[in-house]
């Protein structure tokens, strides 16, 4: 079972997402809050959950701040920016700060749902309407920006991750083994100097690589 917090501060929308989760066998949803600062002051090493969505126009303390602070106090939390916002600088920086997955809030509960299962298996979700603009900025079909480190067997396991795909479902695309995409993975962490699937995507949204 997943274990899902909600940070968002217009009730109706926390509400029922809350109760739509909790109704899915897959899925635990106790943990629901209006802000940042309430997520911080009541969560704990003992009720942390597997995986956050959260809002980036809160009271108090904004999304994109508040994933820094949640993120160094627990490293392991899954961040899933669920906003209004698609213009690509808070996209950037919401993956800069460490989401995992970001979701605009026209996205239906179901897909909602099936979002939180893929970042559990592995991937980085992402609304179409931001995937779209993340191809603006990065295509597998042309070539790397001058100076990029990456081989094109490389780029195409990054567009993988860019696309939410789980390693096995990079794998089963590249037509190669789960542990091959996972070498590859520690040479790309090496080139880009990045620690994590979060940095790597926001360095293809710029361009980088």
């Amino acid at each position: 079972m997943i274990s899902v917090a909600i940070v968002e501060d217009d009730q109706e929308i926390r509400t029922v997402i809350e109760q739509y989760l909790d109704r899915r066998e897959e899925f635990e949803c106790s943990l629901a809050f209006g802000s940042v600062e309430e997520f911080l002051e009541q969560v704990s090493e003992e009720n942390c959950p597997d995986q956050v969505l959260m809002d980036i126009g809160l009271p108090g303390m904004s999304g994109i701040s508040g994933i820094r602070l949640i993120k160094e106090r627990f490293p392991e939390l899954d961040v899933v920016m669920l906003t209004v916002y698609q213009d690509a600088h808070k996209i950037f920086d919401s993956l800069r700060a460490g989401a995992s997955g970001y979701l605009v809030k026209n996205t239906p509960l179901r897909e909602i749902g099936e979002s939180l299962k893929l970042l559990h298996q592995g991937g980085a979700p992402m609304s179409p309407q931001i995937a779209r603009k993340v191809i603006e900025y990065f295509s597998g079909t042309g070539p790397s920006p001058p100076g990029s480190p990456l081989s094109p067997r490389e780029k195409e396991i990054v567009i993988g991750l860019v696309d939410g795909l789980s390693y096995k479902m990079i794998a089963d695309r590249m037509s190669i083994s789960p542990e091959t995409v996972r070498f590859h993975i520690k040479n790309i962490y090496a080139k880009l100097h990045v620690h994590s699937k979060a940095e790597v995507i926001a360095k293809s949204l710029r361009g980088e690589i």
